[in-house]
């Protein structure tokens, strides 16, 4: 099942691209023997400042046929990692191509986008900057695939 982060924003050169790419070449290494990767990215940007919808139609343009939609949301559900590499495995098993995760802009997701979703994930009662957000989703990518693998990665 490939992976996809489908975010608003492009992220610069610094230490979070460099801790994404860390972790989704992580992933990518673990998660191919499980049926799981590449981790692939897909940017956009609004230049016409339409807000939560104009950056909709974009996202939308950016997500896969038969993509499993996950949408990052502060009022979603919180997961344990291991709960969320169970809806990582059960994706992938239950024959899905691909998985979307989708990441709003300042202004968060429009809301016909998010309700699209299969599921609304929060990383957390705390709001965090959508650039952050994209270094946290890979490193729970990352665990996820090093949970499934039986790798020692995960301590709980």
């Amino acid at each position: 099942m490939r992976v996809h982060v489908c975010a608003v924003g492009r992220l610069r050169a610094g230490p979070e691209r460099d801790l994404v790419s860390d972790y989704a070449a992580r992933f990518d290494r673990t998660g191919r023997g499980l049926g799981l990767g590449p981790l692939a990215f897909a940017e956009v940007e609004d230049r016409k400042g339409g807000g939560p919808s104009a950056e909709a139609r974009l996202l939308d343009r950016a997500i896969p046929d038969g993509a499993a939609l996950c949408a990052l949301d502060e009022r979603g559900r919180t997961l344990s990692s291991p709960d969320f590499a169970a809806l990582l495995a059960r994706w992938r098993d239950t024959g899905r191509p691909a998985a979307a995760f989708l990441i709003g802009g300042a202004d968060g997701l429009d809301p016909d986008l998010a309700a699209r979703a299969d599921t609304r994930l929060s990383l957390g009662p705390m709001v965090w900057p959508h650039m952050l957000a994209r270094v946290m989703l890979a490193e729970q990518l990352y665990r996820a695939a090093s949970i499934l693998a039986g790798a020692p990665y995960h301590r709980a």
